[in-house]
Formats: structure tokens, C-alpha cells, sequence
């Protein structure tokens, strides 16, 4: 006869099934979106360009976060994390990579949409290739100095998901915080503040306002925001004090990232919504160009 596993502690039955049901509903539908943005971009010759490599970059960092959240939601529903120590570090590697990608990926098309906008310049395949690349080496670098020792992956609270580990806030953990949340979080959103005010400047003088130019950074605040201020609080106080149950909840915000982005990058964008209709229906879209400018 099987029985089932105890509950983690500081939580109710209810409330772990909920944890459970949230990250797989998150997980569910932010693979399908993003899913389907690749699927789009390879079938539809129209997409293919240099722009929407960017979008592809952030929707295969969205689906690999999704990945990451069905494990996650395994986990949850069998109370315990089955994979080991070993299976942990993987874990929170793979989360990290993919989290830092999709942030890295987002400033690239801040980046890009600046100079379409602002300095009429055209984005090449090669400079779009290079970026792509950087944004997921730097990432890779970022998500594997915790398996060498600066900083470290362990349990979230509900000890059925791995990410980095704020439970100790000691000086190594304290070292390696300061860089990532300096490099991967202000940088990029520095980028796509500035990016975007010049953007939203051009709208003003021109009097046709083509996208939401305030949108994409509030994504990146909202649903990373709450992360990041957990962790960093953990640099300076003990936050073992606040339940388990409630220090979950910034990672529940965050892993509602693909689905979010996808709207921001994909289906938010005519043209882009334009070439997955056409996927979906078979229906030409009427532009012979396709960018990556949000409508």
C-alpha cells in the first residue's frame, strides 16, 4: 500500500495542491504561447527576420522557464522533490539560465527597437545572431557560478523546486547577489527605461503612438520585481521569519513570465499575431515585412 509523502512544513493540504495547480496552469499555458510563437517563426517565411530572432530568443527562454515550472508542479502534487541533491542543482541551473536569458533576451529587443525607431538604423542577422548568442553565454555564466561555489542553489520553501539560496545570506551569497541583480536585473532594466523614453519621445513628436512603450518594463518589474526584493532583503535580515507559504508567492509571480511575454513580444505585436494567424488558418498576411514592433 502507498503512502503518501508528509506535508512540507508550514503548509495545509489545500495549499500546496493550489502551489501545485498554479504552476502547472502557469506552466501549461505559457508553453503553449510561447510554443506556438516558435513554431510561427519557423513555418512562416514572413517572420523570419532579423527583429524577430530577438522574439524567438525570449520564447525559447519562456518555454525552458515553463519546463522548469511543470517540474516544479511534478514535485508539488507528490509533496517532495524526487530528483535528489544532484537533481536539485540542475534545477535551479536550468531555472536561472532561462530566467536570465528571457531578461537578457527582453533588453535585446528594447535595444533593437530603439534604433528602428529612434535612429532609423536596420538590424542585420549577423549583429541579431551576435545578440542572441551573448544574451544566453552570459546568462550560461551567470546560472553556473552557483555549481562552482559563488553563491548556492537549494530548496524553495515548499521544498519541491530548486532556485538560489537566500536562506543563509552570508557574504558569499551577499557577493554573488549584488553582481547578479546589478547585471542581470538593474542593466536591463537601465536599458529598456532609457530604450523606451527615447521611444515614447519619438511617439510624442510624431503624434502616432505604434505600441505601449511603458509596457515591456513594467512586465520585467512586476513579475521579477517581488523576486528581487525577497532576495535582496535576505542580504541584509534573516527572512527564515516569514512563512514559508508567503515566500512562495514571488516565485509564483515570476514563473507567470512566458505567459505575460508572449502577449508583450508576440501576440501584442499585429504583425507578428499577423503570421501565427496565417499558421494557424493558412490565411496570407497582408505586410510582406514582418518586424518585431509591438502594435
Amino acid at each position: 500500500m502507498v503512502t503518501a509523502h508528509p506535508l512540507p512544513e508550514g503548509f495545509t493540504e489545500i495549499e500546496v495542491f493550489a502551489i501545485g495547480t498554479a504552476l502547472l496552469v502557469e506552466a501549461l499555458l505559457g508553453f503553449c504561447l510561447n510554443g506556438l510563437t516558435i513554431i510561427s517563426f519557423r513555418k512562416i517565411k514572413e517572420l523570419r527576420t532579423p527583429s524577430n530572432l530577438l522574439v524567438l530568443s525570449i520564447a525559447l527562454a519562456d518555454c525552458g522557464i515553463c519546463i522548469n515550472a511543470f517540474v516544479a508542479a511534478f514535485s508539488s502534487f507528490l509533496r517532495y522533490w524526487p530528483y535528489g541533491s544532484e537533481g536539485c542543482q540542475i534545477h535551479g541551473f536550468h531555472g536561472f539560465l532561462t530566467a536570465l536569458a528571457s531578461i537578457s533576451s527582453s533588453a535585446a529587443v528594447a535595444w533593437d527597437r530603439y534604433h528602428h525607431y529612434c535612429t532609423r538604423s536596420r538590424l542585420q542577422w549577423s549583429t541579431a545572431a551576435s545578440m542572441m548568442v551573448f544574451a544566453w553565454l552570459f546568462a550560461a555564466f551567470w546560472s553556473v557560478m552557483p555549481l562552482l561555489g559563488w553563491g548556492e542553489y537549494g530548496y524553495e520553501p515548499l521544498r519541491t523546486c530548486c532556485t538560489l539560496d537566500y536562506s543563509k545570506g552570508d557574504r558569499n551569497y551577499v557577493t554573488f547577489l549584488f553582481a547578479l541583480s546589478t547585471f542581470n536585473f538593474m542593466i536591463p532594466g537601465f536599458i529598456m527605461l532609457t530604450a523606451y523614453q527615447s521611444i515614447h519621445q519619438k511617439f510624442r513628436k510624431t503624434g502616432h503612438f505604434k505600441f505601449n512603450t511603458g509596457l515591456p518594463l513594467k512586465t520585467l518589474v512586476i513579475c521579477w520585481g517581488p523576486y528581487c526584493l525577497l532576495c535582496s532583503y535576505a542580504a541584509v535580515e534573516n527572512v527564515m521569519f516569514i512563512p514559508p507559504k508567503y515566500r512562495m508567492i514571488p516565485a509564483l509571480i515570476a514563473k507567470t513570465v512566458p505567459t505575460v511575454d508572449a502577449f508583450v513580444y508576440a501576440l501584442g505585436n499585429e504583425n507578428y499575431r499577423g503570421g501565427i494567424w496565417q499558421f494557424l488558418t493558412g490565411q496570407k498576411i497582408e505586410k510582406a515585412e514582418v518586424d518585431n514592433k509591438t502594435k
